[in-house]
């Protein structure tokens, strides 16, 4: 449940955007991107968004159907156009971002009353994002989506994006309501600061598992990353070298293999090496959705000792 959107990438790397001559076109948004991950993998995946009336949209849901995901809670908001987001590719480590979110992107225009909360209740995992906190009327979805959950796993992707928050402050105490809910929290050290207060990554994955979570990972970027749960375990898996071309999916491809290592029961430190894989395939191509690595891909990178 969160962003979907069309993004817009740049065809030549190293070039400023006001310069670019040709883009590629694809299905966009941090957790419509999980759900195209975890798919990929072999899972059952639906999303929970909302598009504009437009071809935009239109394309959003062939799309979603291409990949396998399920698009029946993918409903239009009349009168919002379908967010576009741009982005700058500078490998190895500047990729700015450009959301086109005005007036109002339509998946803040979710309603409680629309949601199917006896189907999210029903999934083995639910996946939500921080974005869905900015604004009403998605925030408080949001955070009904999440009292529908009695059983299984919800993770709270904490997806920190300041452009959409007029103040940090104010994402505290919204993060800390739906920590409350959650049984896992995913996180860089930007976004684990803004739930926690801590930057620090074990202490701040202490913070998370003592705001509720009983598993709280956090990535790292280059020093690989770090995974606590409750019962004591800790994982910390080193990144593995890769050639940057786009970074930008890599967090989404990270958690899409989170969810297919969960459900598949794995030890923590499994899950870890195995998502770690994940992000790097594809840190290591231009585009995010449609470079999501399948089974086989991941297993060789893993078999290979991580070498891609």
């Amino acid at each position: 449940m969160g962003r979907i959107g069309v993004d817009l990438y740049p065809l030549q790397t190293g070039v400023p955007l006001d310069e670019v001559t040709s883009f590629g076109k694809f299905l966009g948004g941090s957790a419509s991107n999980v759900a195209v991950a975890a798919a990929r993998l072999g899972r059952r995946v639906a999303v929970v968004t909302r598009t504009g009336e437009d071809p935009f949209g239109a394309y959003l849901h062939r799309a979603l159907r291409e990949f396998g995901v399920d698009d029946r809670w993918v409903r239009a908001v009349p009168g919002l156009p379908t967010p576009v987001t741009f982005c700058e590719v500078f490998p190895p480590d500047d990729f700015p971002l450009y959301f086109y979110r005005l007036p109002k992107a339509p998946d803040l225009e979710m309603c409680e009353s629309e949601l199917d909360l006896d189907a999210i209740a029903a999934a083995r995992i639910f996946w939500m994002t921080g974005t869905g906190l900015c604004a009403e009327p998605s925030r408080s979805a949001t955070l009904a989506a999440l009292g529908a959950r009695t059983a299984g796993t919800t993770v709270f992707d904490l997806d920190w994006r300041p452009m959409f928050w007029g103040d940090p402050a104010e994402a505290r105490p919204h993060y800390t309501a739906a920590l409350a809910h959650a049984t896992v929290a995913v996180g860089n050290t930007d976004e684990v600061e803004i739930a926690t207060g801590c930057r620090e990554p074990a202490a701040a994955a202490r913070a998370l598992l003592d705001a509720g979570v009983e598993l709280a990972v956090v990535k790292q970027g280059p020093e690989g990353v770090l995974a606590m749960n409750r019962a004591g375990d800790v994982a910390e898996v080193p990144p593995l070298p890769v050639t940057v071309l786009n970074g930008l999916g890599a967090g989404d491809a990270f958690g899409g293999a989170v969810c297919h290592g969960l459900l598949s029961g794995w030890e923590l430190e499994r899950v870890m090496r195995y998502a770690n894989a994940a992000g790097a395939i594809v840190a290591s191509r231009l585009e995010c959705s449609s470079a999501m690595p399948f089974p086989g891909e991941v297993a060789s990178v893993l078999d290979a000792g991580g070498v891609l």
